[in-house]
């Protein structure tokens, strides 16, 4: 007995060397972790159980069976953040580089499948260099279970993806298919094709920064999610994602015990929105200033600048945010903005949290290329995503709702439960200024000074129909508040909405407008 205990340790300490000391080391000249260490930064201290540590591949081709190491390029198993129980998967570049194959592909299917069995988040820390080449298509095999697997957890539990290292050709289908996706910069890069390959057959030079990089990601394309300095900063900042999440989808978020004062009425509301409806102003402010101190955090900072999404609380309790952003192009819809908020509206709704909307909107996006490039299709991603959730909606109108974007950003119509304005909204089916010039073309035509007489007009429509008075006699708007009353009612209401139960018409899934 004592000889196969010895023969046991031995076994494990060896999984535990990974490729051995001198990848690493390379490992960590490149200013990266390794496997273990990413595992141990991040869970809570001893909480990690490893799964499968002793599995080997199972591929005889090109030499391997002369190389067997035990985990097979990635560690599995289960801990807790915070208390909390979490599966997790970490590729370990140090070994065949972390490249995927069939024992490999099921280690991590088997994580995944546990974490849905008992409802917790699965995170997965990618740092590989692809298919096993040397297992042919039983590597293709094993990609593609784990995209169904993904696939079947979608909306059961949280999925996060950190992208340490790189990501490429197929294995970027599973990050993509997560809920979130952190990247670091300078270390951590995602393409279907690498640069070698685009300059051969484009003839277009371009390193893996630029191309796959943190910034390009969660810039540009809007892959990535966060762009963390460090491996260490994006490992804390899932932690802090996870504070906002509930374990699975039929959890509610969890709530912390309030550090802010629910019944606290901000002064500085009183004085962010300006009195010139055209001047720009920060809706993170407006957001800052509602939520309990401290608490938002921003997803997609750097993507579709015109709409703000993020988590923050109302008195400990998760709430999402969803905000027109003023200080890009007036905050218009447009094509990226409405899958971003589109995205995050269906997230919140996957996972019971509630979402809050600061509307201050004056319509879509004109212009060719966004009719070309399907800004109705597009559009109708955001109407969709808000007309099917089920979670409680508070709406709060800061300036302008014009036209069918009014309609798109979580109005009574589309079933939200809540709906304020503030005494400075303006809710028409156009500005005041492109009402006047369609209802009074000729008289402006004929006038003698029709700068004035259009000025006259505007002000008249202004006063007349461009206010929220209109529509809370519709009951359209539950209410007209002073702005520093905002978060003091938004606490209560969602207080009020804790047992709220709704439910969508029988159906296998809807067909959104993809």
């Amino acid at each position: 007995m004592d000889e196969r205990i010895e023969d046991l340790r031995e076994k494990k300490a060896r999984a535990r060397e990974g490729g051995g000391e001198e990848r690493i080391e390379s490992q960590h000249e490149k200013g990266k972790m390794t496997a273990r260490e990413r595992i141990d930064y991040f869970l809570d201290e001893g909480t990690f159980n490893e799964i499968d540590q002793l599995r080997t591949h199972r591929s005889h081709n090109f030499g391997m069976e002369e190389k067997q190491l035990p985990g097979d390029g990635v560690v599995t198993g289960y801990g807790e953040v915070n208390g909390r129980t979490v599966f997790v998967f970490a590729h370990d570049f140090t070994v065949f580089g972390g490249s995927l194959g069939e024992v490999f592909a099921e280690k991590v299917c088997k994580v995944m499948d546990k974490a849905m069995e008992v409802g917790a988040p699965v995170i997965g820390l990618n740092d590989s260099a692809g298919a096993r080449i040397q297992e042919g298509v039983d590597s293709l095999a094993g990609f593609g279970e784990i995209f169904r697997k993904n696939t079947e957890a979608s909306g059961v539990i949280p999925q996060i993806s950190a992208i340490m290292g790189p990501c490429a050709g197929g294995a970027v289908y599973s990050p993509a298919l997560t809920d979130f996706i952190f990247m670091v910069k300078d270390t951590s890069h995602m393409f279907i094709t690498g640069p070698d390959v685009i300059e051969t057959v484009t003839g277009e030079e371009v390193t893996h920064d630029e191309l796959g990089g943190a910034t390009p990601h969660t810039t540009d394309s809007g892959v990535a999610h966060f762009a963390a300095d460090d491996e260490e900063q994006a490992l804390d900042d899932i932690k802090r994602l996870l504070s906002y999440l509930p374990q699975n989808n039929v959890e509610d978020p969890p709530r912390v015990e309030p550090w802010d004062d629910p019944e606290r009425r901000p002064e500085a509301l009183e004085n962010i929105v300006p009195d010139q409806p055209r001047k720009p102003y920060d809706a993170t402010n407006v957001v800052d200033e509602v939520v309990d101190e401290g608490s938002f955090f921003e997803v997609q900072a750097e993507f579709a600048k015109n709409i703000v999404v993020g988590f923050g609380r109302l008195d400990g309790r998760s709430v999402g945010i969803v905000a027109n952003q003023p200080r890009v192009n007036a905050g218009t819809l447009d094509i990226e903005s409405s899958e971003k908020a589109a995205r995050f509206v269906r997230l919140c709704d996957s996972f019971n949290v509630p979402i809050v909307s600061f509307v201050d909107v004056p319509g879509f996006m004109p212009g060719t290329d966004q009719e070309h490039n399907g800004i109705i299709r597009h559009g109708a991603k955001l109407l969709y995503a808000y007309s099917e959730a089920t979670v409680p909606l508070l709406t709060v109108i800061t300036r302008k709702a014009y036209g069918g974007a009014y309609d798109v950003m979580a109005s009574k119509h589309l079933g939200a439960d809540v709906n304020y304005a503030w005494p400075t909204a303006e809710i028409a089916v156009m500005g005041p200024q492109g009402a006047v010039n369609v209802l009074y073309r000729d008289e402006l035509a004929e006038a003698d000074d029709p700068d004035e007489l259009r000025d006259q007009l505007i002000e008249e429509y202004r006063e007349e129909f461009a206010n929220p008075y209109t529509a809370a006699d519709r009951g359209y708007l539950d209410d007209v508040i002073e702005p520093k009353d905002t978060r003091a009612r938004l606490v209560d209401d969602l207080e009020m909405l804790t047992t709220k139960r709704d439910s969508l018409p029988e159906k296998k899934h809807g067909n959104i407008p993809l």
